[in-house]
């Protein structure tokens, strides 16, 4: 079995300040540390559920925050960004038989976690096809692109919700709960242990239940905190500005929204 895992930080255990998610701030490392151990616990769930290959892509702002040394051998690590327009899934094709799912967050305008986001901080809210919409829908649409199940989850209770109402049977593991500007976490250890439980479970389920249909055709809006960026990314080729701060762009093609999101988000 091959495995894909997609790593970010703000759905780490204990991540709670933007300061905490940024190399160059000094409260950085424990939680490197963290979502390193959270990636490791992922792989070895993986590898009890009888993965011979996983491949781990760094998917947190410089992509450069995992610690090589300490994932299994079975493991390539995937770091830094290289322009590929799936983005936070780069290197993800038909190979794969599940795609994993690390350190994920509540998207961009929703409450349920002070680093709630989508993309980037630009960005207030997305939209696709009127749902609002998170880094996980954006990744597990790229995922069945290429006919390839998202089948687990780790991160902030609000994503783990969304996702129950989204598939139920995508496995999750809720790892803290956000409250306002707080956030409620569980012990380090005991987030490593459910997740390389969950992960190990997902696995040794029956995969096709997590797969999901794309739709037939993708209505994409980004509202920018900035009006000058919508005005920016309206120039995208097929994108519309909607109004002062809004940008939408359709197409046919997952393919193409993800070219679009490379470059306007």
């Amino acid at each position: 079995m091959k495995v894909y895992i997609s790593a970010d930080i703000e759905g780490v255990t204990g991540v709670t300040h933007w300061d905490e998610t940024d190399l160059a701030k000094g409260e950085y490392n424990q939680f490197r540390e963290q979502m390193t151990a959270e990636v490791v616990a992922a792989c070895e769930g993986a590898l009890e559920a009888g993965a011979t290959e996983i491949w781990v892509k760094d998917a947190h702002d410089s992509a450069r925050n995992i610690i090589a040394s300490k994932l299994p051998q079975a493991a390539k690590l995937i770091r830094g960004w290289s322009g590929h327009p799936f983005i936070m899934v780069q290197e993800l094709n038909e190979t794969f038989q599940a795609v994993c799912l690390i350190g994920y967050h509540s998207r961009g305008g929703a409450g349920s976690s002070p680093l709630a986001h989508t993309m980037t901080g630009n960005i207030t809210r997305m939209f696709i096809n009127e749902k609002p919409t998170s880094e996980f829908l954006i990744h597990t649409y790229a995922a069945a692109s290429v006919k390839v199940p998202v089948v687990f989850v780790s991160g902030d209770q609000g994503l783990c919700t969304e996702i129950v109402g989204f598939n139920p049977h995508i496995g999750t593991v809720a790892v803290k709960e956000g409250v306002g500007n707080s956030t409620v976490s569980i012990h380090p250890e005991l987030a490593t242990a459910r997740i390389r439980e969950g992960v190990a479970k997902a696995l040794q389920g029956d995969l096709s239940l997590c797969q999901v249909s794309l739709p037939a055709h993708f209505s994409v809006e980004i509202q920018y905190r900035r009006a000058y960026d919508a005005y920016h990314f309206a120039f995208y080729p097929g994108a519309i500005q909607k109004d002062d701060v809004t940008v939408r762009f359709e197409n046919d093609s997952y393919y193409e929204v993800m070219r679009f999101l490379l470059f306007a988000a």
